[in-house]
């Protein structure tokens, strides 16, 4: 899909074997994000995990992953569960942007196509790092009512991991014509 940015060239596709490299490249220039969400820098299998790794209860097909391309650049990930937690809703677990491709409206952009496209979708969930203002700025300018979550349980695959204090993000979204 193809993504309105005035100037660039934004393509939003689904990821392929290629893309690995560029992915590993992305999860390294997101260090400030992992190291908000989680209490460190991305991990060796991190780019690998993301083609399997599901919430609790979510099928298997309800799972998408979107390649943000930006003049032909891997610049940004979406990682996506549709119909979690619940019929009608989407749980969005990753949206990354390179640091040097945020606060240009790529984000926003991108956001408003894939909700723009998400036919029977109600509800989107997702969660920010507490504290960690482009998150929480992103998600508001979007329309999220940002709370408190639950306590993280700690990334099983990490020891030394705290749990990262998060904020649930929710968007309520109205029926469409």
């Amino acid at each position: 899909m193809l993504i309105d940015v005035p100037g660039e060239r934004v393509v939003v596709r689904a990821p392929d074997p290629r893309d690995e490299g560029a992915l590993l490249t992305l999860f390294e220039e997101c260090e400030d994000w992992f190291v908000a969400a989680t209490g460190l820098p991305s991990g060796p299998g991190d780019v690998q995990s993301l083609f399997y790794a599901l919430p609790e209860g979510a099928e298997p097909d309800a799972k998408s992953l979107w390649v943000v391309e930006r003049d032909g650049v891997v610049t940004g990930l979406v990682d996506a569960v549709r119909d979690h937690p619940a019929p009608g809703s989407v749980a969005v677990g990753l949206f990354l942007l390179a640091p040097w491709a945020r606060g240009r409206g790529l984000g926003r952009a991108v956001a408003e196509a894939l909700l723009a496209r998400a036919e029977g979708v109600t509800r989107v969930t997702a969660t920010v790092p507490r504290g960690w203002r482009p998150g929480e700025r992103f998600a508001e300018r979007l329309g999220f009512t940002l709370r408190e979550a639950p306590a993280a349980r700690p990334d099983e695959r990490r020891a030394e991991h705290r749990a990262a204090v998060l904020l649930r993000a929710e968007l309520r979204l109205g029926p469409r014509e």
